[in-house]
């Protein structure tokens, strides 16, 4: 019997003490220019060049904290034949593929689960099929290197996502699967997945953020809808407990804008990485902060994102993504998840070497600027430091659309 794993994360900072990554494999590659956009690609990767900042971000994390990968619990818990045998319903009737169901069911576990996240090719068995331009009858998960999206880790549960764009819909199946009946895990699940006629609620990770047990941040824009945000409403009115929940409307255009995480992230206790232009200048996005108390709600507008926060008792210093010099400087490394930082604990946090400018300025303001190949080889130790940065090689991660928070789902942190 595999020891149970305690579900319990109640900050965006606290000591991480568990957390489940996706090494990418080939199905980052497994696109062409034509299908890209198709993929939420604006661009197709070089998977030699991402494999090595990967090594290096997994790597860190495996220093720092227990990791467990999507890929191998997949494989886990298909290895139960019933089980195996309800999934492969499931994900075929869900992408209208029912003539792969006894196809499938041939595959070992750990041979369905990575054909179930790199692809199934398509058999040309039949006019329809061979006539056709697709590659794959199941296509690939291009974008499960960011397991952020896929589900929110909270006390004792999990909020399982449903994605903009029915192409992730698969990644949400599998993490509710492995959540559900992993022995490791076991927890409860919530998810608008189970209402398929209201596919206007959507909620995707890297929207939501932890800020205190009672306080989630979470960004309403083209990834995360109004709708989703009720479903999340109506969850805590259920549940007849206090929080208060902070909704930042976020552009639609450009892609860089598509999480809140891409515009702000918790570094410590009184820190955080914002991108100025939206989160502090005056512009047309609302800031909305919404208390549920014991099955009530109130609704107000606050001026920004810092001021609601300041409200709600967190009163944070704001570091400046890209620096304060050059809005332009700004703009370039936004769109490189220059803002999106990923907390190893208190002051200690991971993030794109490429960023320069924003590391000059966390580095200003008292943060230590260390190699992940350093940690890596024991040659420093984040634990040394009160305020560090952990820099991994982002020039072909980014390119992916996302940062280092995006490419992680925490399971626990230790309470501040």
């Amino acid at each position: 019997m595999q020891e149970k794993f305690s579900i319990r994360v109640q900050s965006e900072i606290g000591e991480l003490e568990g957390v489940i990554i996706h090494q990418p494999g080939s199905e980052i590659e497994n696109m062409t220019p034509g299908n890209a956009e198709r993929a939420l690609y604006s661009d197709i990767l070089n998977r030699e060049v991402a494999d090595k900042g990967y090594r290096q971000f997994s790597g860190v994390l495996s220093r720092m904290t227990r990791v467990f990968y999507v890929q191998e619990l997949l494989a886990d818990i298909l290895a139960d034949e019933a089980f195996k045998a309800r999934f492969i319903t499931t994900v075929c009737r869900h992408e209208k593929a029912d003539h792969l169901v006894e196809r499938l069911q041939e595959l070992t576990p750990v041979a369905l689960a990575r054909q179930l996240i790199e692809g199934v090719a398509l058999e040309r068995d039949n006019l329809s099929r061979f006539l056709s331009e697709e590659r794959y009858a199941l296509r690939p998960l291009h974008n499960f290197f960011f397991t952020r999206d896929a589900a929110v880790a909270l006390s004792g549960q999990v909020l399982i996502g449903r994605m903009a764009n029915p192409v992730r819909d698969r990644e949400a199946l599998i993490v509710e699967a492995i959540f559900s009946h992993h022995p490791r895990f076991s927890v409860p699940t919530h998810t608008p997945l189970q209402d398929p006629e209201n596919r206007q609620a959507t909620i995707e990770g890297g929207d939501i953020l932890v800020a205190r047990k009672d306080l989630l941040l979470i960004g309403s824009g083209s990834r995360t809808s109004s709708a989703g945000i009720d479903f999340i409403i109506d969850l805590l009115k259920k549940q007849k407990s206090f929080c208060e929940i902070i909704v930042q409307q976020l552009p639609r255009k450009p892609e860089s804008f598509i999480h809140l995480d891409m515009i702000f992230t918790l570094l410590d206790r009184h820190h955080c990485m914002i991108y100025e232009p939206i989160v502090r200048l005056p512009n047309p996005y609302r800031t909305v902060r919404i208390a549920v108390d014991n099955g009530k709600v109130r609704i107000s507008e606050e001026e920004n994102l810092l001021k609601a926060l300041e409200k709600a008792g967190m009163e944070l210093e704001p570091i400046l993504c890209g620096g304060s010099e050059d809005a332009w400087v700004q703009q370039r490394e936004q769109w490189h998840s220059g803002a999106n930082f990923f907390a190893l604990g208190p002051g200690r946090v991971i993030g794109y070497d490429r960023n320069v400018h924003t590391l000059a300025e966390l580095a200003r303001n008292g943060y230590e600027i260390i190699k992940a190949s350093d940690v890596i080889r024991n040659k420093v130790k984040p634990e040394a430091y009160r305020r560090c940065v952990v820099t991994v090689d982002g020039s072909e991660l980014a390119r992916g659309g996302g940062g280092c928070r995006c490419m992680t789902m925490p399971l626990s942190r230790r309470p501040l």
